[in-house]
C-alpha cells in the first residue's frame, strides 16, 4: 500500500512550535542555531584565541540537542516522509528560473544547477560558499543572532531588536533575489 504524504498543516505544526517555545521560555532558554556554532567552537578550543568563544560551554551543551534534532529530523523527513512529486510553481516563476539557466524547474526542491557536487566544487561554487559563509557569519554576529533565533525566540518574546533584525533579513533577502542573484546566475 502506497501512502501519499502531505506536509503537516499549520494547525498541527504551529502548536508544536509554540509548545517548544513555551518550554524554552519557561526554563529560561533561547532557541537559535548560531549559538550552537559558538558552543561547538568553544568545545574545539577557540576560546583560547578569541574572547567571544571563551565561556562555560558546558552550560550550553543542552542546545546541541537542537542541532542533533535538526539533523535527525531532516533525515527522517527526507528518507521516510518525503513525497517525491513535482513542485507546483506558477508559469511566471518557471519562466523566470528558465531565463536564469535552470532546467527541469519544479522537479526537485534542490536544483542541480546549484546543489550538485559539480556545481559546489566549481570555482564559482566555492567562491559563493566562502563569501556567503563569511557574510552569514558576519551578519549573524552583527545582528546578535540568526534568523531562527530572532524570528522564533525574539519575536515570541516581543523583543524590538528581533523585530528590526527580522525586517532586515527580509529586506536583505529581497535585495539578494531581485538584484544580486540575477547578476551571479
Amino acid at each position: 500500500m502506497k501512502y501519499i504524504l502531505e506536509p503537516w498543516p499549520w494547525y498541527i505544526s504551529g502548536p508544536f512550535i509554540a509548545i517548544v517555545m513555551f518550554l524554552l521560555l519557561y526554563f529560561g532558554r533561547t532557541f537559535g542555531m548560531s549559538s550552537n556554532l559558538r558552543t561547538m567552537c568553544a568545545i574545539g578550543g577557540a576560546g583560547k584565541r578569541v574572547k567571544f568563544f571563551d565561556f562555560d560551554w558546558k552550560s550550553e551543551k543542552w542546545n546541541l540537542m537542537v542541532v542533533a534534532g535538526a539533523v535527525i529530523g531532516g533525515m527522517i523527513a527526507h528518507f521516510f516522509l518525503s513525497n517525491p512529486i513535482d513542485i507546483q510553481l506558477s508559469e511566471n516563476t518557471i519562466n523566470d528560473l528558465d531565463t536564469l539557466g535552470f532546467k527541469n524547474v519544479g522537479e526537485s526542491l534542490l536544483p542541480p544547477e546549484l546543489f550538485s557536487w559539480d556545481s559546489v566544487f566549481s570555482l564559482k561554487g566555492i567562491a559563493i560558499l566562502l563569501i556567503g559563509g563569511f557574510l552569514v557569519g558576519f551578519g549573524t554576529r552583527y545582528a546578535g543572532g540568526c534568523t531562527s533565533g530572532h524570528a522564533i525566540t525574539g519575536l515570541s518574546s516581543l523583543q524590538l531588536p528581533s523585530l528590526v533584525a527580522v525586517i532586515g533579513f527580509f529586506i536583505g533577502g529581497l535585495i539578494m533575489i531581485h538584484f544580486i542573484y540575477p547578476i551571479l546566475f
